[in-house]
């Protein structure tokens, strides 16, 4: 039977060279010129440090700019609330990984109201969509695209 997964993913390896990126363009860039600003990348998760919270803001922009050069969506990221203390301030950006089952819960849900002829079934953190006609895969394909889920969804592992 034809099948495709719903998956969301993003490649780690281009993250960590955006995030490389982006601390060479603080080194050099004059409204950073000698504050203590850097990126970590680390277990799926970029901790930003500065001296202040407004040049957290300045840091998002340009990681942000390098990640969409790098072609990886920004739906994955997660930014968490800044901490400040008197001399720095850090900010934690989590990357979103897999569907979380509360979305693929309503993507099933999504798919089962269509009235498409496929099955829909959760497998960890993916979707497994089934059916027996290849036409009805792909328009489950774009009926689950054309929703917004808050994350970056990515067909893969289609078979026929």
């Amino acid at each position: 039977m034809p099948s495709f997964d719903i998956v969301s993913e993003i490649d780690l390896q281009e993250v960590r060279n955006a995030v490389d990126q982006a601390n060479r363009e603080i080194a050099t860039r004059f409204d950073f010129k000698g504050v203590k600003a850097h990126f970590e990348l680390a277990d799926e998760q970029i901790m930003m440090t500065a001296e202040q919270e407004f040049q957290l803001q300045q840091m998002m922009d340009i990681l942000r700019q390098k990640l969409v050069k790098r072609a990886v969506d920004l739906k994955a990221l997660d930014p968490q609330a800044p901490a400040v203390t008197l001399s720095t301030a850090r900010q934690e950006v989590r990357l979103k990984q897999g569907v979380d089952t509360e979305t693929a819960k309503s993507m099933v849900k999504t798919v089962k109201g269509s009235k498409l002829k496929v099955q829909a079934q959760i497998q960890g953190d993916q979707v497994r969509i089934t059916g027996k006609n290849r036409d009805d895969l792909q328009e489950a394909i774009a009926l689950l695209r054309a929703e917004d889920w808050g994350l970056p969804i990515k067909v893969s592992n289609f078979r026929d």
